[in-house]
């Protein structure tokens, strides 16, 4: 019970336990960054040259490559910008390892049951547009008799370009049910964003360790070693993917909204330094380039840093940190207030991607039809549902699943929540998307999507709008009453007004007779 020497009683507020039921970050009255779960410790903000050490005093001190480094550890940098570029885009890592990647015992090829797809042009006869609204129902975990990981459940949905031209992207889902064990990925292709959907993950980079979890996102850079594991008491994991090329995630500018909003830099997490224990073991690092795995076989471990320092690093993000910002008077603020992370295009005012939150937040406008309006955006939009109920166009959108509406394809709400928005005479404040969260990529590319999408998955449901939903939206202007009356009176006012304008436009009038002068 509260105390007061003011005349009101203080009543203890009792945190939150649950991350998927909870309005924000700030219920779970947490006083560390991380959920009570994380196992792992991390360096925080956006933006910086982290550095690390397993052992004190192990980084050089004045530069980056002495002659002779503590403990007979080699140097090894990372770029991933070039080397030449300006400062504020100029990125590059070193690395204080056991031993380079330089050494390994070779290449070899490996068989998958992945499903991998680069190249995203029409002269692919893989890929292929989806010309209508597509949902598709939960993307199908692996069976309990048979082993799983990250290499093999890694699924290519859709994208746009190619890796080799350097600009455009991808979509996967992974779905998994065994650890990476000596075996790690490497993407020279380009940047993942991946977000976990359902069960813990266990991320193991070459800087260190990252806990995942649904509501979570997981950005590693291309060219960066990590391995995917299965949390403690997680049997299975399904998730979403958004890969880049030529492009890299970032901050959204925030414009007038000023210098803190939306997702704010502090709140980004990055791993702090850990070397295996043992590290006389063989490994295979499966490499993913030009869209095609390939492997190098090593008798060591590459998670073998003892300390790095440098801005090419993995990080995590919470999506029930955001800050969401939105209309406080009237109308529906585009979705883009809503943008996490956004990836440049070779166009100034059009991103390549942008990686979107829709979870709990106030609802506040007057006056106004709170729902998203009917529209046919630019964009190509996939949505996907982590938890709760989500925003699909229909009430088979569950989460682990996703639906797809490309650019110019209307779409809206039919729901029975859509009519009901209708009839509220009095809008009133109101708490919305409560105990779930839905993400969405967008770009401004046009989607192609593989064989395994349309079809290999087994989820897809590519049908047109049921019209039915036709019934929830009739036709009111058609029987308003008096309407083709007043649509006379409007022709025959057009006819009249056109016919008082043409008298001003005689040639008879304001010429001079010059006969009867």
């Amino acid at each position: 019970m509260g105390s007061t020497d003011q005349g009101f009683v203080l009543i203890p507020r009792a945190p939150k336990t649950d991350p998927q039921s909870i309005f924000h970050y700030t219920d779970l009255q947490r006083s560390k960054p991380t959920r009570a779960n994380d196992p792992y410790e991390y360096m925080p903000g956006w933006g910086n040259r982290h550095q690390s050490e397993v052992i004190p005093g192990t980084l050089p001190a004045g530069q980056n490559n002495p002659q002779e480094t503590r403990f007979g550890l080699y140097t090894e940098g990372i770029t991933y910008s070039a080397f030449a570029a300006p400062r504020h885009a100029n990125m590059s890592t070193y690395m204080y390892r056991v031993r380079p990647a330089a050494a390994h015992n070779g290449y070899k090829k490996i068989e998958t049951k992945a499903h991998i797809e680069n190249c995203f042009l029409s002269l692919n006869p893989g890929v292929d547009t989806l010309p209508e609204q597509a949902e598709w129902t939960p993307f199908p975990l692996p069976k309990d008799d048979e082993k799983i990981d990250f290499v093999d459940g890694l699924h290519t949905l859709a994208g746009s370009g190619d890796p080799n031209l350097r600009e455009g992207m991808a979509l996967y889902v992974y779905m998994i049910n065994t650890n990476m064990t000596q075996r790690s990925f490497i993407n020279n292709d380009g940047d993942f964003l991946l977000c976990a959907q359902e069960g813990n993950l266990d991320i193991q980079t070459e800087f260190g360790k990252l806990f995942l979890q649904p509501g979570e996102i997981f950005v590693v850079q291309r060219g960066v070693r990590f391995s995917i594991n299965l949390a403690e008491g997680t049997k299975a994991a399904r998730g979403y993917v958004t890969e880049v090329w030529g492009s890299m995630w970032e901050l959204p500018d925030l414009g007038p909204i000023g210098g803190h909003g939306l997702a704010n830099p502090r709140d980004f997490l990055f791993p702090v330094a850990h070397i295996d224990e043992e590290l006389h073991v063989d490994f295979e690092i499966v490499n993913k380039t030009n869209g095609k795995y390939i492997a190098i076989v090593q008798d060591h471990s590459p998670y073998d840093l003892v300390a790095w320092h440098g801005n090419v690093v993995p990080y995590k993000y919470d999506l029930t940190k955001f800050s969401s910002q939105n209309s406080t008077s009237i109308d529906h603020t585009d979705p883009s207030i809503n943008t996490v992370l956004t990836a440049k295009s070779r166009d100034p005012n059009t991103p390549l991607a942008d990686f979107l939150w829709f979870g709990p937040r106030w609802d506040v406008a007057t006056n106004t039809f709170r729902l998203p309006y009917f529209h046919r955006n630019s964009a190509s939009e996939f949505l996907a549902c982590l938890y709760g109920n989500g925003l699909g166009r229909s009430d088979d959108f569950k989460p682990g699943g996703g639906s797809f509406e490309g650019g110019h394809t209307p779409h809206g709400g039919f729901s029975d929540g859509y009519v009901n928005e209708m009839q509220i005479q009095e809008s009133q404040p109101r708490k919305i998307l409560e105990n779930q969260m839905t993400i969405m990529i967008e770009s401004s590319r046009t989607f192609l999507f593989t064989e395994y999408a349309r079809s290999g998955c087994g989820t897809l449901s590519q049908t047109s709008t049921d019209p039915k939903v036709w019934d929830k939206l009739p036709d009111k202007f058609s029987s308003y009453p008096g309407i083709k009356e007043l649509l006379q009176r409007v022709k025959d006012d057009k006819k009249a007004q056109q016919e008082r304008v043409e008298y001003y436009h005689d040639p008879s009038i304001g010429r001079i007779n010059h006969q009867a002068a």
